[in-house]
């Protein structure tokens, strides 16, 4: 009997066992993923491990009592699995982040460390008895006693303020911890012990969330390679170079330091003598796309991607035989992962997105998650010479029940006459003969893009299944279509992405279902900035209503965020040097001319876009008479994460539409 569909929900997003990273096996025959869920009674989410066969059969659960599980990492044996996690075993709790070694036949995990300051993420060493690892400590205290006594007297302080000298403070929704930087360690897995690498160098990984990549250990497990920031001052906008530690000598030689260039994802070759990094040449111009590089030992570092237009996304993986590697790079709008080979310098697409998020390479197996816009990530295991083979079926009762509408990937005329690209969502059920409302949801970046991909926080289905006809546009400066097409709107925000917007309106408004008194637009981050551009451009009718969701106001006042040094360089000026140029493009400069309606929507741990950037909207609509709204949390960042949250999130999002909506009535608020 066939089963009832239904329209897609907000609710029904959290119902989704969303599947992580992914480890393979160092035989290839299995992968291990953390799987996280999610309960909106409770509010909250949890991860577990999940083990699956490359041969196919059905998953099977590994850990059972851990809340967070994460971060999981084979053995180089293959006889054990390491994962980062906050449980309690043996009567201790644990208040950071520990590493678990657990048997992949499963039983019960063990603790492998006890290191106060936390386990941010590692890397198992080659002989299987150590662990690289970051972690966040004091540089100007010895011994990890010395760290568990002043990690206690930081813990019991009754001062809350935050007090730096530093330029780099804050990332994204969390303070730099104060006084304290990113070391690597090595823990002996038998024992126990802990031995702080950076200990007294003055070395430091970088402060913007150092995870697994920043480092590798080379095969022989004598030396490990890492990218840092070497400058006196810690800049968002420094360069990293990279650099290897010598593990007998604890000597630490700089590899390549070229000026300008910033060095991300070393990775060494199979056999120890050559590394791979993605390199950006950030003196040429900020925009530059990231590319793969090749430093052989004893000799220079050389550009290998240059002449593909194709931006490099760590991390890498080399083929077993060190003939090739693996990276993810966006094309059009989707995320696939790619092979390129370093003799012919050519890249072999291996996985198709949608967009593929994680993936391992192991014994001549590559296994892979990615998603697509109508399905949340799946997990794939792909051999040469044989289909690409799916190891779970974690989501697909609950696709089962619910009722997607279609989408299209259509070209138009944008600005310049350049081809624009635009994903269409059409409503379940959609009739071509009836009228429906047409809704932009424009992307953040603006060095982004709308893509293949199942988006958690704003799901074009979601949006579709109200009724709307959605439009997601890749204007000017997204990225995936070539480096001319990101740069086009360097020192001129606004005004080529908006052209693009309003080709895309006209385009859509002579297809005879769209209704030209109901179109709305809105847009989160970059996107929250171009609905409120749009604001003071668009003549007022055009767009029943907008919505600004974390959005860009004032470009000057956007200093209160610690990657400013970025948008001087975008906008081609700091306010101080051409305040007329920032202004120009700025929305806050044209608000006399803001009429339209608009629900702005701001969370206060938002430290990419500062909530006093959507309090001064907000407050500067409702100064001037404008219908607007306002949706604030205080324990939110630039995105809404809780269940409880979203799911007020998208109640006021499709309040406020209907509210103005002619063609619905206004809804009573």
């Amino acid at each position: 009997m066939a089963v009832a569909r239904k329209a897609i929900t907000a609710e029904d997003l959290w119902k989704f066992e969303r599947a992580g990273g992914i480890s393979l096996s160092p035989d290839g025959a299995q992968a291990v993923c953390s799987l996280q869920t999610f309960s909106m009674e409770e509010n909250k989410g949890q991860s577990a491990l999940w083990l699956l066969s490359t041969f196919g059969g059905g998953p099977r659960r590994l850990t059972q009592c851990g809340e967070k599980d994460g971060q999981a990492a084979w053995s180089p044996t293959g006889e054990r699995i390491a994962f980062v996690a906050k449980r309690e075993q043996q009567g201790k709790k644990d208040e950071t982040p520990q590493l678990y070694v657990i048997a992949p036949d499963g039983g019960e995990a063990r603790r492998v460390s006890d290191y106060a300051p936390g386990i941010e993420a590692f890397k198992w060493f080659p002989d299987g008895r150590r662990i690289a690892f970051v972690s966040w400590v004091w540089p100007e205290l010895k011994g990890s006693q010395a760290q568990a006594r002043r990690h206690k007297e930081f813990k019991e302080r009754k001062e809350s303020g935050y007090a730096t000298s530093e330029a780099q403070y804050r990332y994204w929704d969390h303070n730099v911890p104060m006084g304290r930087v990113a070391h690597l360690h090595v823990l002996d897995v038998a024992s126990g012990r802990v031995t702080d690498l950076f200990e007294g160098s003055g070395l430091e990984l970088s402060r913007a969330e150092p995870d697994a990549n920043t480092f590798d250990i080379a095969p022989d497990g004598k030396r490990i390679a890492f990218v840092h920031d070497a400058a006196a001052e810690k800049r968002m906008d420094n360069c990293k170079v990279l650099s290897e530690l010598n593990l007998r000598t604890r000597r630490t030689e700089t590899l390549v330091h070229d000026r300008g260039w910033d060095l991300e994802h070393p990775r060494y070759s199979p056999d120890g003598q050559r590394i791979a990094f993605v390199a950006s040449h950030q003196g040429k111009k900020h925009t530059m796309p990231a590319q793969l590089a090749l430093l052989e030992r004893g000799g220079r570092w050389r550009v290998l991607s240059a002449d593909w237009d194709h931006a490099v996304h760590g991390p890498l993986r080399w083929a077993d035989d060190g003939q090739s590697v693996h990276f993810t790079a966006e094309g059009e709008a989707r995320n696939h992962l790619w092979r390129f080979e370093l003799r012919s310098r050519s890249a072999t697409r291996v996985a198709a997105g949608g967009w593929v998020q994680s993936f391992d390479v192991a014994a001549g197996v590559v296994v892979c998650t990615a998603d697509a816009m109508d399905h949340p990530a799946r997990v794939h295991a792909h051999r040469d010479g044989e289909p690409p083979r799916r190891l779970e079926r974690f989501n697909d009762d609950l696709l089962a029940t619910l009722k997607l509408g279609t989408h299209e990937d259509v070209r138009f005329k944008g600005a310049q006459g350049d081809e624009v690209q635009m994903w269409v969502v059409y409503p379940p059920g959609f009739d071509a003969r009836k009228k429906y409302p047409v809704l932009h949801s424009i992307h953040g970046g603006p060095h982004a893009a709308s893509g293949d991909t199942f988006h958690y926080r704003w799901n074009n289905h979601v949006f579709a299944a109200q009724g709307y006809v959605v439009a997601c546009v890749n204007y000017h400066g997204s990225s995936g279509f070539g480096y001319a097409f990101l740069d086009s709107i360097t020192h001129r925000w606004g005004e080529l992405e908006l052209q693009d917007v309003e080709a895309a309106t006209d385009w859509l408004l002579k297809k005879p279902w769209a209704d030209r008194k109901r179109v709305f637009a809105t847009g989160g981050s970059y996107g929250g900035y171009m609905v409120a551009w749009m604001n003071g451009h668009v003549k007022p009718g055009r767009y029943q209503a907008y919505v600004c969701h974390a959005g860009c106001f004032d470009w000057v006042s956007m200093f209160a965020e610690d990657a400013y040094t970025w948008f001087p360089r975008e906008l081609g000026a700091s306010y101080w040097d051409d305040m007329a140029k920032v202004h120009a493009q700025s929305p806050h400069a044209f608000a006399g001319k803001m009429k339209t309606p608009t629900l702005v929507i701001h969370g206060a741990l938002d430290y990419r876009v500062p909530d006093g950037q959507g309090l001064a909207y907000y407050n500067t609509l409702k100064a001037r008479g404008v219908d607007a709204r306002l949706l604030w949390y205080p324990d939110e960042n630039h995105w809404i994460l809780k269940p409880r949250n979203s799911k007020l999130w998208y109640a006021e999002y499709f309040g406020w539409l209907k509210q103005h909506d002619p063609g619905r009535g206004r809804a009573r608020r």
